[in-house]
């Protein structure tokens, strides 16, 4: 064999050689390919998934709260509602004196205030503002009133938040077992103003039934009669600050040792079991009365010094009184359009030793307006 035929073979075995390899290269396909943004799409799947989760473990949790008998009360169809509202806020305070004399009453209470107030809610929380309508036509309170409430009415669970403090326009309401030359009732007082704060909450066990929020927040409609027991705990701080110099001098010559006091403050903590009952007496027409009795522990400080010695444990029980919350609500309501009225009366009882006092605040409120936004 010549040497140019070998030379002529050996070419042809390289060249196969090398196409054969480019081939195999171009065959090769990685079963992954890495990018560097990997992590970042891993992350925004789970960060999906995350949100997800949550809005329906909170749509769970809604359906929970607000899960009703059809046959019995009937869903709101809309999500939000726009409302205006007159509102009336009063309050009243009774202060006795037991002694072997005779028991001295004084009573105190500010002029009753209107308001008229703007509102829009979800479900079931209202949210608003509100004006006092005399404020347009007169400023001559030494310190203005202020009222804060939030509410929330779910089916099942129920919650008032509250703030309020009295201005100084006070009057003499009642004066008992006094020697005095002429009557000073409806006299103007402004030695005695108050605070209070508090929260209520409520549990409603026939809730799939009886609609609290039928009465109070407009946000189902009662079909039928129904009622269903109650329970609740309560918590407040009550203020109060008397001056006994600016009362009418006979008064302030006679009152007794335990009505003189310059401040009085106490916690309340109670435990509330009660019943509210739903009346339906026409068509879309509700009639709504509860009464919620309670058991309170007060824990009390007379001019900064406590009633009840630290020492002695035992006196707790003499700090045990009694409260009372009483709702009462009225009102026509189609789906669409509602109207109505409500009254809430917070009552407050306090006795220790010589002195007792029933304070009790409350409002009551005319209403109408609408929903919208259809629920899909």
């Amino acid at each position: 064999m010549s040497a140019r035929i070998i030379i002529l073979i050996l070419t042809f075995i390289f060249l196969s050689a090398g196409l054969f390899s480019k081939e195999r290269k171009k065959e090769y396909v990685p079963t992954h390919i890495y990018y560097p943004c990997d992590s970042l799409n891993t992350n925004r799947l789970y960060k999906n998934k995350f949100i997800n989760n949550s809005v329906n473990l909170f749509n769970k949790a809604v359906d929970w709260f607000n899960k009703t008998d059809t046959s019995f009360v009937l869903p709101n169809k809309y999500n939000l509602t726009l409302m205006l509202e007159q509102s009336t806020w009063f309050e009243h305070y009774h202060l006795r004196s037991d002694n072997n004399d005779g028991n001295q009453i004084l009573g105190f209470a500010p002029k009753a205030n209107t308001k008229l107030g703007l509102y829009f809610g979800w479900r079931w929380i209202f949210l608003g503002y509100s004006f006092d309508i005399s404020s347009l036509f007169k400023n001559t309170r030494e310190k203005p009133r202020t009222e804060i409430v939030f509410n929330l009415y779910s089916a099942k669970f129920g919650l008032d938040l509250y703030y309020r403090k009295t201005g100084s326009d006070f009057r003499i309401t009642k004066c008992k077992n006094f020697n005095l030359s002429e009557d000073y009732i409806g006299t103007n007082f402004s030695g005695f103003n108050s605070h209070i704060k508090g929260l209520n909450a409520y549990y409603i066990f026939k809730s799939d039934k009886y609609s609290y929020p039928a009465a109070y927040s407009q946000s189902t409609n009662q079909i039928k009669n129904c009622g269903s027991p109650m329970v609740g705990f309560a918590y407040s701080q009550h203020e109060i600050n008397f001056d006994k110099n600016k009362l009418p001098q006979e008064i302030q010559e006679q009152i007794s040792p335990s009505l003189n006091f310059k401040s009085l403050s106490y916690t309340d903590y109670n435990l509330s079991i009660g019943y509210g009952y739903n009346w339906v007496f026409a068509k879309n027409c509700l009639l709504n009365i509860s009464l919620l009795p309670a058991i309170g522990y007060k824990k009390a400080r007379i001019n900064d010094l406590p009633t009840t010695p630290e020492y002695n444990w035992t006196q707790w029980v003499k700090d045990i009184n009694f409260d009372l919350i009483t709702r009462a609500g009225i009102t026509w309501n189609n789906g669409k359009y509602y109207v109505g009225a409500t009254l809430i009366l917070h009552t407050y009882d306090y006795r220790k030793g010589n002195l007792s006092m029933t304070n009790s605040f409350g409002s009551l409120k005319v209403y109408a307006g609408f929903n919208f936004w259809k629920r899909k």
